[in-house]
């Protein structure tokens, strides 16, 4: 979608009156004048098949003999332009760097969210048909269908931002239209700690997880910063790695200099052309990949996921949306049973494929945390169970009974070579190595990309010990 049309026109179009020089808004019959103006420039355009260019525009007010200056046939040409390829009066909250979702419930009721809850804004449409049209001029530049046959979609747009949107009679009342921005890089470690995403020096345990080559999936809720975290951890893999992504709608944007992209379709309007996500998981693990990603685990993927991990695929990871930790192993047991996966079999791949499950929250005040690293483990019935390792903590994580199976699991990983005598190890990616320490103290600092820790994890890769 285009971006940086004039505020003007945005407001303009947005609450039915143009803009006067002193700030406030002209008179209901200029505003109707004004209106009319701008349908007969439709009109003419949509005859004629032009572009909504100032030329054009001018031209189609000639042609209704009206002489206007230059000022005025800019600013119908930005309204016009916003109205037919833009966002309409959307524009300026999806400029907004600060904005990470925009949700419009009636035509008088858009809200955004800027990473502190919902807010109302004071942006409305006309009425319920200018969502209507909105939403499926947005389904139409994403390439979907939109209408009463089909009355809702799932769609990215050009710019990633992603679409979806249900029209009535489904959706009560008013068309429901949900965008959510998606940001042009990828936050780093560093700035998820900022943000309080990641408790103090609790990267260092992220970090450490990544150069095990450790299998993890994050889980949590809708907008809880699962995606965000995961393309984090992505920008942490050695870039001597190659990262296969696999996702139905394409958000992951790792800063890793090697990445491949495979994103899913629907099918056309004749039913054919689906490829799902299970289809690309099964041509990711042909592109040699060393890390497979799974952008989120919602369906029969989960058995080509699960059996990828089993194959030697080390540090594959993916998102998953469940309540707590501690119901990842339903969640996923749910999935492949729905995929013809029995129970025992599911179980006996998930204990060997998955080591790790990182559970991020989104609190009452809209901030977003990872409350909970769990471990995997078998109980006595054999089936798999997560058990609590850390928990969040305002000053770093805090260590549970399973801290000590992650601690192994960690060092053993640090080096490739298990790293049980003691001997710590250099990093499976280039990251910092650690001394093997009993203590505990046996994960090397952050330190920079292919320094060496001496195993007690000061931030400068020296200091003091994990956490």
């Amino acid at each position: 979608m285009a971006k940086g049309w004039s505020a003007a026109a945005r407001a303009d179009h947005g609450t039915g009156s143009a803009p006067r020089p002193g700030g406030g808004a002209e008179p209901a019959t200029h505003a109707g004048e004004r209106v009319r103006l701008l349908d007969g420039v439709r009109q003419w355009l949509a005859e004629s098949g032009a572009e909504p260019t100032p030329a054009r525009v001018a031209q189609a007010l000639r042609e209704q003999g009206r002489v206007l200056g230059d000022a005025e046939v800019l600013g119908a040409a930005r309204q016009l332009r916003s109205e037919l390829v833009g966002s309409g009066p959307l524009e300026p909250l999806l400029a907004d760097a600060s904005v990470t979702d925009v949700l419009v419930s009636a035509p008088d009721r858009v809200w955004v969210d800027r990473g502190g809850g919902l807010e109302l804004t004071t942006v409305s449409f006309p009425d319920a048909a200018a969502v209507r049209r909105l939403a499926q001029r947005l389904a139409a530049a994403a390439g979907r269908r939109l209408d009463d046959a089909r009355p809702w979609v799932d769609a990215r747009l050009p710019d990633g931002t992603r679409l979806h949107a249900v029209l009535p009679p489904v959706a009560v009342g008013s068309t429901c239209l949900s965008l959510r921005v998606v940001r042009p890089r990828a936050f780093t470690l560093d700035e998820l700690v900022a943000a309080g995403t990641v408790p103090p020096d609790g990267d260092q345990v992220l970090r450490a997880l990544i150069d095990a080559r450790l299998s993890y999936v994050i889980s949590g809720g809708t907008g809880s910063g699962k995606t965000t975290l995961l393309s984090a951890l992505l920008g942490v893999v050695g870039p001597a790695e190659r990262i296969v992504l696999a996702e139905d709608s394409a958000e992951l944007r790792p800063d890793h200099p090697h990445v491949v992209r495979l994103e899913g379709r629907p099918a056309n309007q004749e039913g054919v052309g689906l490829v799902e996500l299970q289809d690309l998981v099964r041509q990711a693990l042909r592109m040699r990949p060393d890390r497979l990603v799974v952008g989120e685990v919602r369906g029969p993927e989960v058995v080509s996921l699960l059996a990828a991990l089993n194959t030697g695929h080390e540090g594959g990871c993916g998102t998953l949306h469940a309540n707590a930790a501690a119901q990842v192993p339903a969640r996923l047991e749910a999935l492949g049973t729905a995929a013809g996966l029995d129970r025992a079999a599911l179980h006996s791949q998930l204990a060997a494929a998955l080591s790790v499950v990182l559970h991020l929250v989104r609190d009452r005040i809209g901030r977003r945390r990872i409350a909970e690293v769990h471990v995997l483990e078998r109980d006595a019935s054999g089936f798999v169970v997560t058990v609590p390792a850390l928990r969040w903590g305002p000053e770093a994580f805090t260590r549970e009974r399973g801290w000590e199976r992650l601690r192994e699991l960690l060092r053993n990983g640090s080096d490739g070579s298990g790293g049980n005598d003691g001997s710590g190890g250099s990093g499976g990616s280039g990251g910092s190595g650690g001394s093997g320490a009993d203590d505990g103290s046996d994960i090397g600092g952050r330190g920079d990309r292919g320094d060496r820790g001496d195993g007690n994890n000061r931030r400068d890769g020296s200091g003091s010990g994990l956490l």
